[in-house]
């Protein structure tokens, strides 16, 4: 019998993930050729300039290219690492009509157009994997598409931005300042140069959207998906999250509903004895809750050069042994086209701290706020702050609530602001895990 016909595989980014895989294919080229069955070759790498050093990736220089548009018609897997909305939708849409199967990591990408995507491939007969766009090297959406496909996926609540997630636990552990662990976050590579997409929670939102479209067969695009950043959360946060015997993380939480799905992005404080509150450093977790299986996590590197590079390299291994093989994997699953609720449907738990005048009835005005919005306490502390340089004594209200709408809550925060024994909303935070 003859030898298996190579594989094509054209490569679009030579940078950090794209490098990465360049250099992994060339030196596991055998035991990549024995998992698939057929030898991997790389016919072409576009990048932006041909001419940069690059050399340490062990590739042949005359495989770099600028002419991306002509290298995705001359391969069977197309892998896509240039990441952004264009030209990589363009890129993949080509690549497909020319019949090659298509691996990217490019979440923003997907949270925008993933159904286009998956669309094009099933019109065109090819795979579509992106197992490396939500956490790097953690096998997490694979298990979630396949290893669970016989199961109700109820809740999905993850950490899975490994920047946010280093200066949060900076700010916990060490006493920094926003400021101060964001520029320790860059000094360190962990974050850009403007971290926006990452403190603001673009790209955790975009991952959100992936994960929800998984667990619960329904499109979910990143526009559907409440974000709020962590640029906000101050060191007095962190300090009363301790207090609490919990901690500040920036959560990705996906939830079904008998009214339908709720996906959001916030900070919020988890108790210490919650598994993703040990998630420490850049790492990533995702915690994912099934009726069946139960309570399952995910947990290891979220980025980085060599770890994304490992998720790319499975799915295409996965890919090119469907080529082999003369099947395809599981395309897009959306049979169940849930409602996606706004946030104000969401079920949530908020931290309230108050400063109040110091005086009797002040509880009994704040507990009518709350019961007026249908709104439960679960735990009110008070601490009195010591009249002084001419102020009158004044106390500092914790309020810990039970599960209630957002919007309620949101409501009942309103109506406290115009309390006239409230002088000052110091801080509002949401509260997740038990």
């Amino acid at each position: 019998m003859s030898d298996p016909r190579p594989l094509r595989v054209a490569l679009l980014g030579a940078g950090v993930v794209g490098g990465a895989v360049a250099r992994l294919l060339v030196e596991h080229a055998d035991d990549m050729a024995a998992r698939v069955g057929a030898p991997l070759q790389i016919v072409g790498i576009a990048v932006r300039r041909a001419g940069r050093d690059r050399a340490a990736l062990g590739v042949d220089p005359g495989l770099f290219t600028t002419d991306a548009d002509e290298l995705v018609t001359r391969a069977d897997v197309v892998v896509e690492v240039i990441g952004g909305i264009e030209p990589a939708r363009s890129l993949i849409l080509r690549a497909m009509e020319h019949g090659a199967s298509v691996v990217t990591a490019n979440k923003a990408l997907l949270a925008e157009d993933g159904p286009a995507l998956y669309d094009a491939a099933a019109r065109h007969g090819v795979d579509l994997y992106y197992e490396a766009a939500v956490a790097g090297a953690i096998p997490l959406l694979r298990p979630l598409r396949e290893s669970l496909a016989g199961d109700e996926v109820r809740r999905v609540l993850g950490i899975v931005n490994g920047t946010t997630n280093y200066v949060l636990d900076k700010m916990d552990t060490t006493g920094a300042g926003f400021d101060d662990a964001v520029e320790q976050a860059q000094a360190l590579g962990y974050a850009e140069a403007d971290p926006t997409a990452d403190v603001e929670g673009f790209d955790a939102a975009a991952k959100a959207a992936i994960l929800a479209s998984l667990a619960f067969h329904t499109r979910v695009s990143g526009t559907d998906v409440y974000r709020e950043g962590i640029t906000e959360v101050s060191a007095a946060d962190v300090a009363a999250a301790r207090e609490m015997d919990c901690v500040v993380k920036l959560l990705a939480i996906c939830e079904r509903s008998d009214k339908g799905v709720s996906v959001r992005v916030h900070p919020a404080m988890i108790p210490r004895s919650h598994p993703l509150a040990g998630v420490r450093e850049a790492f990533n977790a995702v915690f994912v809750e099934a009726d069946a299986a139960g309570e399952l996590m995910f947990y290891g590197k979220g980025a980085g050069g060599d770890p994304t590079a490992s998720a790319v390299l499975g799915d295409l291994v996965a890919v090119a042994r469907h080529r082999v093989g003369g099947g395809l994997g599981p395309g897009e699953s959306s049979y169940a086209d849930l409602p996606v609720l706004t946030m104000g449907d969401a079920q949530t738990r908020y931290h309230i701290s108050l400063d109040v005048e110091d005086r009797s009835g002040v509880l009994a005005q704040v507990a009518a706020a709350f019961a007026d919005h249908d709104v439960s306490i679960e735990t009110v502390r008070q601490q009195l702050v010591p009249a002084g340089d001419g102020q009158p004594a004044r106390a500092n209200l914790i309020i810990v609530t039970h599960s209630a709408t957002d919007a309620a809550l949101s409501s009942t925060v309103e109506r406290l602001r115009t309390l006239d024994v409230v002088r000052g909303v110091n801080s509002v935070m949401r509260v997740e895990g038990s």
